[in-house]
This record gives structure tokens, C-alpha cells and sequence, in this order.
């Protein structure tokens, strides 16, 4: 943004409100931050006006006076009607420590007979800021991403933080079924917990600029780093969770295994088992004693047994035995002519570029989903020929799935697998990149583009915690009509375009961002059918001196991988929908060999806990952070905008209950009754409870 840009805000004190009308005070005065610019307020470094003063109790003084002409309640047309200002932050990039001494020299300095100034440790500057104007405007907006997308300049070491992240989902919340009956059987992971939760607070550290005096190399390898302890614990604690849940189910004569669900609700998908016994093998429902459907696949040179498992209940388990025997003939779950896939609900053409240049929904009279723009189809890499590839071949073939594999050197080597299956909505599709695209065809930045035929569609995306549509302010969205930025939107689990009665989500696992239309940093296209995923690279340049910021070459990664869904709906947007849909599609189904020679849980199914309302999600189940005697931590999300009070249902008495502030502080005890406690949010909210149960 220019400096201009920046230069009024229409509040410099306000509330800003999040969806579930809670707030935080928030000061952010107007920003001038051209070279010699006479202010340093609205930056980090508020109390500094040089960079190697020599008089720094003189420097803030001065700092003093300008705060004493923001306070000025009698002139016309203020822009800060307020008789309480501040300025925070000397320390700027540098990495000396400040001490107290000049700012107490400058305050005491600074006081006179119609003001005082005050050293303020930032808490009492907002306390009398409460006090002072109980009624501060409210804003609810995003103002977009700036230093945030300089992640996406590493994209897949972001990604596999992002992998992991969603993994840890699924890693606490078998940890928590196991914790119950084995308490501390992950101990031993403490350390790298402690070492993965720094590693969570240090990833994404503002000097990702990477343009300061830490070589960008130095940098690059201390975010490997950072990401291999986060995924170092993930994977270890998934691994001895799975498997110590493994030996707490009771084994038979057969090989038995399970299926687990780490969602709140029931659920019919996809599992795939890596069994390496004796093939063939039919499965078999334990509850129903009733075959399903099941096929092998080959996923990463590896071979796995793959099922359609019904009814596997909410944050819980569903278990099959394997007997030897060739499995019922069953239709393959989608049929194959040349380039174009179809099943029941979809009949699709993949080019050998990999991008999808058409997509038929059946069900809905045959509509034609794709329109290309700009020249761009679905999941399209930006070639000039979409025929540009190896003829597309078909993959696992089978009752349950079938996959297209395209393969094309343009613009970079890349490789495009999708699947059908034959009792789901989703299309899946799997991307990857074989090469590093610094230097490619067309320019370091890579995204994936994809063009729906749709009308004036509204864009909605889940930002953190909240669900925005991508319009601004005053069109009914939840963009800042000024000082915003709008060329990147943030692309957490998916995005959804739909117009009256239609509609499509991609749910998203890898990327960080994307982009609407032709969007600028200052020009939403909000009512584009073009939406490109930023596949990775350097998307800023500075003001200054137009140097690229971020790391440079995607530090020479040459091995890229994104993973989405296409779930087209027929009807309007529903957010609880969308969500449940993406979550699936990124949470598959756990399978793990059950060893056991005792039950401890049950030999068929079990469910550890109901929401006691769908529009109210599970977003975290796991053992407290002060150890397993102190319960299990259940955070919620009440997505639809109105309140609830569902009754959260366990599998267990609940011996004690907490509201719990999100890092488990607890903050209101509540009463539960038997397995069963009552909850309230507000509308969109997100509550964190401390559970002990009885077991």
C-alpha cells in the first residue's frame, strides 16, 4: 500500500468485534511513514523518530508533544477525539534492549500543570482508554493479508506445517480415547510437544521479509527446522496413539482392524489400510457381519486395502475383519473413456495438461460447471495448450474409486491425479510439482486457477475463526471499504462460490492463499467465477526499492504438493455444510491393526462424544496440557450466526466441568449431569470446555 494510502484511518480507537460480538480494544493510529516523516505513530517503533539517536529522553519528548496535539477535543473535523493518546515500541528491528530510564526522564519532563504523561506498560493505557469512552465505534472487517504471504515464498515447508496442523486434529483426538484408559502413555513425547508448540509460535514470525541482516539461507533452514519439530510430534504422537488404541480393542482369529473417525458426527467415506498380509481378502463389518465394499490401491509405491466404511460414529471407532476369499464383484466405481471419468453424479474431462476443461454435474440436468477465463479452466497451472502432456492413464480401478493420472511438462513439470468414487460428492484431485519455478515460463509466482461457469457468484472463505464473505463493507462483505488489502485472501479449509441455488466449494489442504478475478492490493473482483490458488512464490515488492521480499526460489524446493476437493451443491450456501464437507475430505478416515487381548473399549463400535447440536462442530478434542489428570480439553464451534444451547453428550459421567479460556485457563466451573452438559454460544462463537470424566 502507498504511504498515502495509509495516511487517515476513519478510527483510531475502537472495538474491533469479532462475528461472535466479542472485542478487543484496539489503537491504531494513522500511518506516514515516508522518509523523513516527522511521526513515527501508527509503526512499531511509535517513540522513535531516529534510528541512532543520541539524546533518547529529548527523542521521546518529542514524541510527547505530538501525542499532546493528537489530544485535541476542541478543533473542527478531529480524526482523534480523544484526550488519552499513546505511543509504544523503541526497539524497531534492532536487538538491543531498551531499558526504562528515558521514558521516565521524558514523562517526568514531559508533565505539566494540564497534562500528564505516564511510562505505561500498554494494559493501564487501555484501561483508561475503557474508562475514559465505555461507547468507542465498533469495526467487524478484515483488512486482508500483508506480511502473512510471505509464507507461501516456502510453499511446501508451509504446507506440510499446514498437514500437520490438521493431522493433530486426529493425533489428540486418539490420544484422548487413550489417555482415558492409560493415562501419561505419551509422557515421553513431552518434550517435543513443548519444543512443537514453540516451533507453532515461531513459524510465522513476522521477518519473513527476509530482506534484514539474517541471510535469506539462514532463515530458510531455521524454518525447516521449525517445521520438522512440528511434524516430528505430530507424526509421533498420531503413530503411538493409533497404535496403542490398536491394544486396547480385544483381537480374533481373523485379522480385525479399526476405523476411526476423529469428527463430531457419523460418517460414511473412504479408509484405506496398509496391509501387507495375504491378498485376497474380503471385509467384513464386525456390527453388521456384512461385507463391504473394498479394493487395493497403490498410494506412494504402496499398496493399501481400501473400504467404504459406513456409520462410523462421531469421535469414535467402527471395527472389520479381514477373511480370505475374493471380494463380491461389484461395479467399478466410475467408468473410463479416453480423457473423461464418469459415476453417478459426475462426468468430467481431464486434459493431459492436467487441467479439467469440462465438468458435467448429472444430477443437476447436465450443467456445465466449467468456463474458462482468461484463457484459464479448472485446476489449471497456466498452460498455453491444455493438450501439452503424456495421454492421461487411469489409476486403481476399483468398486469404491477410480483415478485419471495426466502428466505435463508445461509450464513446470507437474503431474494431476482425480478421483471418483462411487458413494461420494467429492472430486478429488491431487497436484503436484516435480521442479522449482523460480526461473519457470511466466515467472516465480504459480497458482492454480479455477474457472466455474457461474453467475456473479459471492465468495465466502474460512479465515481464522470465522467464516467471511469476500465482498466489501459496503456491499454487505466483511472487507474494510478503506486501507484494506485485497489481492490475496487467506485460504484456510476452503472457499465456496455460489449464486442462487447453486454453488461449488474446493476444499483446500495446502495453500495459503488465493485470489479473485484480476483482485489488486486496492480492487476486490467480487463477483468473479475465477478463483487461483496461490501454488507459491514471491508476490510483494517494497515500496523503497522494488526488492522482492520473501525467500527467493522457493529456497530451492523442487517437490511441490496441493490437494483439493470440488463438492458442487445444489442449493444455496450453507457454512455448516461447506465445513463438514472440507473436513472429511481433509480428516480422512484413521485405520490401525487392532493387537489387543482385553476389552478395554468395545469389539465392534464405540463413540466418545456428541455435540448435541450439527451446526455446533468439534475443533479440538485432547488431553489437558497439565496432564491427563486434569481432563480432557473439548473446544467447540458453534458455526450458524445464531445461539445455541446444545447439551454435549459423553461416552462417561462427567465427574467436573470448566468454560476454559482457549489456552485452558479455567474461567467458569459448570454442572453436568451424568454423561450429559449443557453449553451456550453466542452466535459463531468458538468455547473451550475442561472435561473430567469417570471411567
Amino acid at each position: 500500500m502507498t504511504y498515502e494510502y495509509r495516511a487517515n484511518r476513519r478510527n483510531q480507537l475502537y472495538r474491533y468485534t469479532g462475528l461472535d460480538s466479542s472485542s478487543v480494544l484496539m489503537k491504531w493510529y494513522a500511518y506516514d511513514g515516508r522518509p523523513k516523516a516527522h511521526s513515527a505513530l501508527g509503526g512499531y517503533a511509535e517513540c522513535r523518530l531516529i534510528i541512532k539517536s543520541v539524546d533518547t529522553a529529548k527523542e521521546i519528548g518529542q514524541i510527547v508533544d505530538q501525542l499532546d496535539a493528537y489530544c485535541d477535543t476542541v478543533s473542527a473535523n478531529l480524526t482523534y477525539p480523544y484526550n488519552v493518546a499513546g505511543a509504544f515500541g523503541y526497539g524497531h528491528d534492532d536487538l538491543e534492549t531498551y531499558v526504562s530510564n528515558p521514558f521516565i526522564e521524558a514523562a517526568k519532563n514531559g508533565t505539566t500543570a494540564s497534562r500528564k504523561v505516564r511510562v505505561s506498560n500498554e494494559e493501564d493505557f487501555f484501561d483508561d482508554v475503557a474508562r475514559s469512552y465505555p461507547k468507542l465505534p465498533s469495526e467487524a472487517v478484515s483488512y486482508g493479508n500483508e506480511w502473512d504471504l510471505y509464507c507461501a515464498t516456502m510453499n511446501e515447508t508451509t504446507a506440510k506445517v499446514r498437514r500437520s496442523t490438521e493431522k493433530l486434529r486426529v493425533a489428540e483426538a486418539l490420544a484422548s480415547l487413550v489417555s482415558l484408559k492409560k493415562p501419561a502413555f505419551a509422557n515421553y513425547l513431552i518434550p517435543a510437544k513443548e519444543l512443537a508448540w514453540e516451533s507453532f509460535g515461531m513459524y510465522w514470525e513476522h521477518n519473513w521479509t527476509a530482506d534484514g541482516p539474517v541471510k535469506q539461507p539462514v532463515r530458510a533452514t531455521w524454518q525447516n527446522k521449525l517445521q520438522q519439530q512440528i511434524s516430528g510430534y505430530v507424526d509421533s504422537l498420531f503413530l503411538l496413539s493409533a497404535n496403542t488404541l490398536g491394544s486396547q480393542i480385544r483381537k480374533a482369529a481373523n485379522p480385525r482392524f479399526f476405523v476411526f473417525n476423529p469428527l463430531s458426527w457419523s460418517r460414511n467415506d473412504i479408509a484405506d489400510l496398509a496391509y501387507t498380509g495375504t491378498y485376497p481378502v474380503r471385509v467384513i463389518d464386525v456390527a453388521t457381519r456384512k461385507e463391504v465394499a473394498s479394493q487395493v490401491i497403490l498410494k506412494g509405491g504402496n499398496r493399501f486395502l481400501r473400504i467404504y466404511a459406513e456409520n462410523v460414529s462421531s469421535v469414535g471407532y467402527r471395527v472389520f475383519e479381514l477373511r480370505a476369499g475374493t471380494p463380491t464383484a461389484r461395479p467399478a466405481a466410475a467408468t473410463v473413456s479416453g480423457e473423461y471419468i464418469s459415476n453417478g453424479r459426475y462426468c468430467l474431462r481431464l486434459s493431459r495438461s492436467g487441467a479439467i476443461t469440462e465438468l458435467f454435474d448429472t444430477k443437476a440436468n447436465g450443467r456445465q460447471l466449467v468456463k474458462p477465463i482468461d484463457g484459464k479452466y479448472v485446476n489449471d497451472l497456466g498452460v498455453s495448450n491444455v493438450n501439452e502432456g503424456s495421454p492421461v492413464v487411469v489409476e486403481n480401478v476399483g468398486p469404491v474409486s477410480v483415478t485419471l493420472k495426466a502428466v505435463s511438462p508445461v509450464p513446470v513439470p507437474h503431474t494431476v491425479r482425480v478421483t471418483l468414487f462411487a458413494n461420494s460428492q467429492r472430486i478429488e484431485i491431487e497436484d503436484s510439482i516435480q521442479a522449482n519455478f523460480s526461473d519457470a515460463e511466466g515467472g516465480p509466482v504459480k497458482t492454480w486457477a479455477f474457472s466455474f461457469n457461474l453467475t456473479k457468484p459471492t465468495t465466502r472463505h474460512e479465515e481464522l475463526g470465522a467464516i467471511l464473505t469476500a465482498k466489501k463493507e459496503t456491499r454487505g462483505g466483511h472487507y474494510a471499504a478503506q486501507k484494506s488489502r485485497l489481492d490475496w485472501q487467506t485460504f484456510n479449509h476452503f472457499a465456496d462460490m455460489s449464486e442462487a441455488n447453486y454453488g461449488i466449494t474446493l476444499s483446500n489442504v495446502d495453500c495459503s492463499f488465493f485470489k479473485l478475478g484480476r483482485s489488486t492490493v486496492d480492487s476486490l473482483w467480487e463477483q468473479s467465477s475465477q478463483l487461483s490458488a496461490l501454488a507459491g512464490g514471491q508476490v510483494d515488492a517494497k515500496r523503497e526499492d522494488k526488492g522482492l521480499l520473501g525467500i527467493f526460489g522457493q529456497n530451492g524446493q523442487k517437490g511441490f504438493l496441493y490437494q483439493f476437493a470440488l463438492m458442487p451443491h445444489a442449493a444455496d450456501f450453507e457454512p455448516v455444510t461447506a465445513m463438514k464437507r472440507s473436513l472429511e475430505h481433509q480428516n480422512p478416515l484413521v485405520t490401525g491393526l487392532i493387537t489387543g487381548s482385553a476389552d478395554t473399549y468395545p469389539a465392534s463400535t464405540f463413540s466418545l462424544l456428541n455435540t448435541g447440536d450439527p451446526g455446533v462442530l468439534l475443533w479440538a478434542l485432547k488431553p489437558a496440557e497439565d496432564g491427563d489428570r486434569q481432563g480432557l480439553i473439548a473446544r467447540l464451534w458453534n458455526i450458524p450466526g445464531k445461539p445455541v444451547s446444545p447439551v454435549v453428550q459423553m461416552a462417561m459421567p462427567i465427574r467436573q466441568a470448566w468454560q476454559t479460556t482457549h489456552i485452558e485457563t479455567n474461567e467458569k466451573q459448570l454442572k453436568p449431569t451424568g454423561n450429559q452438559l449443557r453449553v451456550r454460544f453466542s452466535p459463531t462463537q468458538l468455547n473451550t470446555y475442561r472435561l473430567q470424566l469417570t471411567n
